[in-house]
């Protein structure tokens, strides 16, 4: 795909995607931060806040009329984790003009809108409309909750939390909950007008329309915005190893045990580091599936994933209580078993071709394709998934078990029951 990127002001960067097989577009501005826990509630809480109204559309009613007039147009609120960076902003998603009746034209409006929608909400003295904030407060605070009610999802953040513990990574995208139940409507609104003026503002198109055209949409909607002051974003350290596991352990009201296991990862040689833990957990045919799983029927669920940016490979396990200690042996015996080269050439050719579709079939998806160039842009990154299609195809046996040698033991988190306690 023939990229083209542009900086349309101070810290105001376009990537556009040219795309002639969707009937929609889809443009996203996401402002990016570090991510800290002084502002992660607050900047999680904002685009919700934005989304009830602008100053000519003052609520949700005006505003899904308005974008009912185009054509049933879409902008949905977003706060994402990218590495060590809290990414925030929106996503629109509009008819094409291509297709638009009477040759009317969408691709201006929309981004007037979106320009709207992040310069001019609905403030009242020095602060957003109590009735907004308050609301939006109560919904962060429900969807916080709602980790620690979805077990899988919480052990997986317990194990980053603490394996992280002083890193950025180790903190939620939504903020803490403490966190979030003391963010006052002023402090939110001083976060706002901060990111505002000083955070990078990444926007992604896809579409049929011109480069340029875009860029001078985008630069007439966001006329307005104030910058000042832009903060660069800083590079994410690798986490460092342990000299000794940290073993933690939670008692809840559960039933099902969860086994999260995070490893450091020495090698910078990522593409093997990649394919290393597709051939360890990374797909049902992968050596935790086939065997923890299947063959010994000792997980209810087995997995891992690669985090590129820290170099950590974290596995996620629902298991028995009883079953803690062989479940863990053979999670450590099947890392063994690919540190050592032991894999059929099938199961090679199944990582390969695992890894070559996802590259595939992201031009198939517009949201697929959006989420990939901000990761890459806010990463720091300069692969395409042509570019890493390629890596893929060239890597060797050799360089997936050398990079998979320096993976180390880091930290051990078990949710067990309280029961189990006895």
């Amino acid at each position: 795909m023939n990229t083209v990127r542009k900086n349309l002001a101070d810290g105001v960067f376009l990537t556009c995607l040219p795309a002639q097989k969707f009937k929609t577009c889809l443009l996203s501005a996401q402002f990016a931060a570090p991510l800290s826990r002084q502002n992660a509630a607050a900047y999680a809480l904002i685009p919700s806040v934005l989304r009830r109204g602008t100053a000519h559309y003052p609520d949700m009613g005006a505003l899904s009329a308005r974008l009912d007039h185009l054509y049933g147009a879409r902008i949905d609120d977003t706060v994402r984790k990218i590495g060590e960076c809290q990414c925030a902003g929106f996503v629109a998603s509009f008819l094409d003009d291509r297709f638009a009746p009477g040759g009317e034209r969408l691709l201006q409006p929309v981004a007037d809108l979106l320009g709207e929608l992040l310069c001019k909400p609905v403030a009242e003295n020095g602060a957003f409309l109590p009735a907004y904030f308050d609301s939006e407060k109560t919904n962060l605070l429900d969807a916080i909750a709602s980790i620690r009610n979805d077990k899988r999802l919480w052990a997986g953040r317990r194990l980053l939390s603490e394996m992280c513990a002083g890193e950025p990574y180790g903190l939620s995208r939504l903020g803490e909950e403490s966190d979030a139940d003391a963010l006052e409507n002023g402090a939110a609104f001083g976060a706002y007008l901060d990111m505002l003026s000083a955070a990078p503002l990444e926007i992604v198109y896809c579409g049929s329309a011109e480069p340029e055209a875009v860029a001078d949409a985008l630069r007439g909607a966001l006329s307005e915005l104030p910058r000042a002051d832009v903060r660069v974003l800083p590079g994410v350290l690798p986490h460092a190893p342990r000299a000794d596991v940290l073993r933690v352990e939670d008692s809840m009201d559960v039933t099902q045990g969860k086994l999260e296991i995070g490893f450091s990862c020495e090698s910078d040689d990522y593409m093997a580091l990649l394919m290393g833990n597709t051939l360890f957990g990374g797909s049902s045919n992968a050596k935790l599936f086939m065997n923890v799983r299947e063959k010994l029927s000792l997980c209810y669920y087995a997995s891992s994933a690669f985090h590129r940016q820290k170099k950590m490979i974290t596995v996620s396990s629902g298991i028995e209580f009883a079953d803690y200690q062989n479940a863990f042996d053979e999670i450590m015996e099947q890392l063994a078993a690919v540190r050592r080269g032991e894999f059929e050439d099938w199961e090679i050719d199944s990582a390969r071709s695992l890894l070559l579709n996802s590259y595939a079939s992201m031009g198939d998806a517009q949201g697929k394709l959006e989420n990939f160039y901000l990761s890459r842009a806010v990463a720091g990154f300069d692969e395409t998934p042509e570019t890493l299609s390629e890596k893929t195809r060239n890597m060797t046996v050799d360089r997936i078990i050398d990079a998979m040698r320096t993976v180390r033991l880091d930290t051990v988190y078990f949710l067990k029951g309280k029961e189990a306690e006895a």
